[in-house]
């Protein structure tokens, strides 16, 4: 009797195991206390400085991340974004759009000092997936145009980066923080959607993208390093 009962509590162990297990791998979440902000704080979008600061307002939010801090409030959000806009004016000589590798580079390397970061090419939504189910989060260049997002001026943006936080495997959605607009917090976006806009785009002032090629840069947590 007791060996049946050890086997069938051996039996259930592993079925529970096993479920967990697909559970994790199936299903990434979001990662909390990824504080948002959009890249015009204050709704300034006239001022240029904000309607091209979506690089900045990303690395601002992942920085914040990476820094602990779960807050950032409109005047910090401004403070910060501009803050970035000037150190890249003041070293590089321009800050409209920034690639992949330069946002890397100059913004958290460059300007916050932070070296936990990646920039892969080629990438597809199941590279994404698995560096979310890591910990990590990921900022990518995409088409704005392409994402649909209503909230978005029409026709939308060429030039887009926006954080990725999370993925919801039943509904196939990638979760976000979108800049782009004051609606962008946890902002969903079907994967097949966000992987058909994904496009590295030159630093520059709106130059013409000749590379088409995906990027994504990956921030990893400060304990990894």
């Amino acid at each position: 009797m007791k060996k049946m009962i050890y086997t069938v509590a051996y039996f259930l162990c592993g079925l529970l195991f096993f479920f967990f297990i697909h559970v994790s791998f199936a299903y990434a979440g979001k990662i909390s206390d990824i504080p948002f902000t959009s890249q015009a704080p204050t709704g300034n979008w006239a001022d240029d400085r904000f309607q091209n600061g979506c690089e900045e307002a990303a690395v601002l939010m992942a920085m914040r991340w990476v820094q602990g801090k779960k807050s950032l409030s409109k005047k910090q959000a401004k403070k910060g974004i501009l803050t970035l806009v000037e150190y890249q004016k003041k070293n590089y000589g321009s800050a409209v759009d920034t690639s992949a590798q330069d946002t890397a580079d100059r913004l958290f390397k460059g300007y916050y000092g932070y070296t936990a970061v990646e920039v892969h090419y080629d990438i597809t939504k199941k590279d994404i997936r698995t560096e979310l189910e890591k910990g990590n989060i990921i900022i990518v260049p995409a088409n704005g145009r392409k994402l649909g997002n209503p909230h978005f001026k029409s026709p939308g943006p060429l030039t887009h980066m926006l954080l990725i936080r999370g993925y919801d495997e039943k509904k196939k959605e990638f979760i976000t923080n979108d800049p782009g607009t004051r609606y962008g917090k946890l902002y969903r976006y079907k994967e097949s959607i966000l992987e058909s806009a994904l496009r590295d785009y030159p630093t520059g002032d709106h130059l013409p993208i000749k590379n088409r090629s995906r990027a994504m840069i990956i921030i990893y947590p400060q304990e990894k390093f």
